[in-house]
């Protein structure tokens, strides 16, 4: 017993010791942090300064210091802003390439194989290949760089491609295999090189006509659906954006030649519109072997009604007049959707409201205040347009705030521009305890800056690094705090997209809040957006397939978020990001859970990440209640939390600089405030 008492005293011993290596590591991080922005100031300096005079010697050491640390990062990706308009669409219909049908049945047979473009439908494949161009690549050239931008996906007819990495070979492209794809999606940098071995013939999609393809089709695939819904008398009463809620509950069925969609004597719960062929309505009476025909029903003709209302027993045949496709919806998704008509956001927006008169008012001070007013005590962190610097007001130095410092001109050639307006817009209205305030902004020649309240008890993210995973009732909580973030948004049609731990910073309380993001966008009700945006691990499938997106995708990335807190890790992880976005799509249902993931909190989050967006947990009958009411919330405080009366798994240690001999301060040159967020 003592030999194992000595064991375990030895255990803490070392075990304390590697608690403090961390603490000390972090310590110097943070030094390491603080003389990276002492370097990118004087660097700066340094820049205004080669103007006019030649200095010698290098002097990017900091630059890709900054970028190393940023690429060790969870990066959030935004795809360029993308209009279906009439020239885009002439644009893409004129590329059509004639093609061999041995060439359309290769590239076809490549795009089944692939695990990202084989979930499209037969009409988006057939558009993809009508729109392939062919190029040649000869031996011993680059088909792909590493390190190099793309747009583009290949598809190899002859010859043979070596994919390499660092260096290395790691497989060989033949006829009939796929390369590239994830270009298809956003203009992302390739990790690997790809070169040909021999002369080869390749056919090339590239990533405007590939998304607008998918998107002319989800509208078309919308709109068909809604005339369809629209045709049928006892939904016509429904208001527009209801029905076009509803079509996302059909679901597409395929009938081929004699298949029974319906047979006599059974029972039924499902309602069909025929979107595409015809069927042949048929009815066996007692005493006699052939069965009479009835009917024959085509395209906007509906059939199984009376199931919606009740146990129904089939009283008649419906068989497939050749290759038949019908949209679907069983009794009970029908009901749910019905009685989810009375729901509105009324209760969370009146409880926001409340929230907003207590605890959000601007201090009277700051909404006078000039840029000038502000006093910067250090930099807190480095982003790709600029950094952030923690400010204190002159006339009160207990009140501290965050300055984000953007430059313009970093903004601007990004492309980014209106991503920023967006989340000003978004932001300045945002009255939420759970969503960090942005107070006010200013401008100058240079650059904008943003004056947001300070969280200075670090992201989850941290969090996570230091416990490795957080206990059930620490996750609870945090996960209570962005769900509560999320429908508030939500209630005001806007949609997050990019939620994660790094997103989720600690007040000095200890409460959670959502920190501004680029990804921020309105989505009128019943309408989608397209543009590919998040952090791969978190994206929703219908993102990566583009299939349009709305408020629900922020459902899917709160049940990926929740699995990460209770595991420490992603459901959907791989060092290859096509293998992320591969395993999102399968979904959920293929992943095994760790035993730290109770049973409850497992079926929260198999819920919320249900691959139909419509079918996830707070967007179906009761909204966000369904998800507040989960057995895994079961004896939560929602309203204490609201109220701000919970106790937080965790209470940041934040100190409170007083000492402003240091400080600096902004320049007055040409400043004005930000009143409209229209423009810079």
């Amino acid at each position: 017993m003592g030999t194992l008492r000595d064991l375990q005293f030895a255990l803490q011993l070392k075990i304390e010791e590697l608690r403090q290596r961390d603490t000390l590591i972090d310590e110097l991080e943070l030094e390491l942090d603080t003389k990276d922005e002492l370097i990118r100031r004087l660097q700066e300096e340094l820049d205004r300064y080669r103007a006019t005079v030649t200095l010698p010697g290098p002097s990017a050491v900091s630059a890709a210091q900054v970028e190393d640390k940023q690429r060790a990062k969870r990066r959030t990706v935004i795809s360029e802003p993308f209009t279906l308009d009439p020239a885009t669409l002439t644009m893409v219909s004129h590329k059509n390439c004639d093609k061999s049908q041995e060439s359309q049945r290769l590239i076809q047979a490549a795009i089944l194989k692939n695990d990202l473009l084989k979930n499209l439908d037969e009409r988006e494949i057939s558009s993809i290949i009508a729109c392939m161009y062919p190029t040649t690549i000869n031996q011993g050239c680059y088909v792909i760089q590493e390190g190099t931008s793309g747009a583009q996906a290949y598809v190899v007819e002859e010859g043979r491609l070596q994919l390499t990495k660092d260096g290395r070979k790691l497989l060989t492209v033949e006829p009939e295999d796929m390369c590239g794809e994830l270009a298809l999606l956003y203009n992302c940098v390739h990790t690997y090189s790809v070169s040909a071995q021999t002369d080869s013939k390749l056919w090339v999609i590239d990533r405007k006509s590939y998304q607008t393809i998918l998107k002319q089709s989800g509208l078309n695939r919308l709109s068909h659906s809604v005339e369809l819904l629209s045709s049928v008398p006892f939904l016509q009463p429904l208001p527009q954006d209801v029905i076009m809620k509803m079509s996302e509950l059909m679901e597409e069925t395929h009938y081929t030649q004699g298949d029974y969609i319906i047979r006599q004597g059974a029972s039924g719960d499902t309602f069909y519109i025929i979107s595409k062929g015809q069927v042949k309505v048929t009815e066996k009476k007692p005493g006699h072997e052939e069965q009479i025909v009835l009917c024959k029903l085509s395209e906007r003709q509906w059939f199984g009604e009376k199931a919606l209302w009740g146990e129904d027993i089939r009283t008649v045949n419906v068989t497939a007049v050749g290759e038949v496709t019908c949209l679907v919806i069983d009794r009970e998704t029908f009901r749910d959707f019905i009685d989810a008509l009375v729901f509105d956001c009324s209760h969370e927006m009146q409880r926001s409201h409340e929230s907003k008169m207590r605890l959000d008012k601007d201090p009277g001070l700051l909404s006078s205040s000039i840029l000038s007013d502000f006093h910067i005590i250090h930099t807190l962190a480095v982003g790709e347009f600029g950094h952030v610097d923690l400010v204190q007001l002159k006339s009160n130095i207990k009140s501290l705030f965050a300055m984000k410092v953007l430059k313009k001109t970093l903004i601007l050639n990004s492309g980014r521009r209106e991503h920023i307006l967006r989340e000003g817009r978004i932001l300045m209205d945002a009255y939420c305890p759970f969503i960090v305030r942005l107070h006010k902004s200013f401008r100058d020649s240079e650059c904008l800056y943003i004056l947001t309240e300070a969280c200075l008890g670090g992201d989850l993210s941290c969090l996570l690094k230091d416990k490795g995973c957080l206990d059930e009732c620490s996750a609870r909580f945090y996960t209570a705090c962005v769900f509560e973030a999320l429908t508030f948004l939500h209630c005001r049609g806007v949609t997050y997209r990019d939620v994660k731990p790094e997103n989720v910073v600690l007040d000095e309380h200890g409460y959670a809040k959502l920190i501004g993001s680029r990804c921020l966008k309105r989505v009128e009700v019943g309408k989608k957006t397209w543009t590919f945006c998040g952090t791969p691990g978190y994206v929703a499938p219908e993102i990566i397939l583009y299939k349009g997106h709305d408020t629900s995708a922020d459902l899917w990335s709160l049940g990926v978020f929740l699995f990460e807190l209770l595991s420490g890790g992603l459901p959907f992880s791989s060092s290859d990001l096509m293998k992320i976005l591969t395993a999102t799509i399968r979904g959920i249902d293929q992943i095994d859970f760790p035993k730290t993931i109770s049973k409850s909190a497992s079926s929260l989050i198999k819920k919320l990440c249900r691959s139909n967006p419509s079918q996830r947990l707070g967007c179906m009958r009761n909204g966000a209640k369904d998800v507040q009411k989960h057995k895994w919330f079961e004896g939560f405080n929602w309203d204490g939390l609201c109220k701000r009366s919970l106790h937080p798994p965790v209470i940041p240690k934040v100190k409170h600089p007083v000492d402003r001999s240091t400080c600096s301060r902004y320049t007055e040159d040409s400043v004005e405030e930000i009143t409209s967020w229209d423009d810079f």
